[in-house]
């Protein structure tokens, strides 16, 4: 697998884990430039993936590439982007962003217009290449750097592809924020153990393989949630006690209305980019 030179702009985490991942695929070390302004982040970054090309300047890269991942925090997207419009003017390569919350009419206008801009939302288990990931492309992206940027994503999990870059919103409320979900889930069971008499590790260690085998269940089974919650809630048993307090609760409408809140607070970081950019 390799697509010609691809340099990511940050070096940060979420960079890594695409960086280790294009390795691990096959990936031409040599192919893989990354910029990153710290001493000691480039320090750690030769160190860790020998062979890539590691540079202070974002500019050095870009002239370089024929895809540029953007991964830097979206508040400083626009002042990251413009500098460099010139020469992504001159290079024309395929842009792929994973800055939660950026809209790709917005990258495509501080990088000078008229590019192929790649939408994605990957998510925290991409560190271990067991992410997955959200993509929307532009109308001006061709199949041909379609299959490119998933197959560059794809190396630290699947990727959905979505219809409308409305729909990045949601994938960030529900996948990209989901891991946290999850968390938290394990958080509290673990917590409600304890109060009822278990040490820590047996709590911990019962919470995460029921939630590694819940999961597999799902995926494996081909059946619906509602089936499967079905065959472990006996009528009259425990899980019947949990799901009848459950219920009579509002506990589904509060979790409907904090993945909501989520995608809402996506449009409103969108919002605050374009309007950043303006400056």
């Amino acid at each position: 697998m390799d697509y010609g030179k691809v340099a990511f702009i940050g070096g940060g985490n979420m960079a890594r884990a695409l960086a280790g991942g294009m390795l691990v695929a096959g990936y031409e070390p040599g192919h893989i430039l990354i910029s990153e302004p710290l001493v000691e982040h480039r320090e750690r970054l030769v160190e860790e993936f020998p062979g890539t090309v590691i540079r202070a300047s974002n500019a050095d890269v870009v002239a370089e590439a024929e895809c540029i991942v953007l991964a830097v925090k979206p508040q400083i997207l626009p002042e990251v982007c413009k500098p460099l419009a010139d020469a992504v003017q001159q290079a024309r390569p395929l842009i792929i962003s994973i800055a939660a919350g950026v809209r790709s009419h917005d990258i495509d206008s501080w990088l000078g217009g008229g590019l192929s801009v790649v939408r994605v939302m990957p998510n925290q288990p991409a560190l271990l290449r067991l992410g997955i990931s959200g993509m929307y492309a532009n109308d001006r992206t061709s199949d041909t750097q379609r299959r490119a940027a998933s197959n560059i994503v794809s190396t630290t999990g699947p990727v959905v592809m979505v219809a409308t870059e409305d729909d990045i919103d949601t994938v960030t409320a529900v996948s990209g924020t989901g891991p946290a979900y999850f968390y938290l889930l394990v958080d509290m069971l673990v917590s409600v153990a304890e109060e009822m008499g278990l040490d820590h590790d047996s709590a911990l260690a019962l919470v995460l393989e029921t939630a590694r085998g819940a999961g597999e269940m799902a995926e494996q089974s081909g059946e619906t949630m509602e089936t499967l919650i079905a065959r472990v809630r006996s009528p009259g048993g425990t899980t019947a006690a949990a799901f009848d307090y459950i219920d009579n609760t509002n506990f589904r409408d509060i979790f409907s209305a904090a993945v909501i809140a989520a995608r809402d607070r996506a449009r409103d970081l969108a919002d605050q980019a374009h309007e950043t950019g303006k400056d």
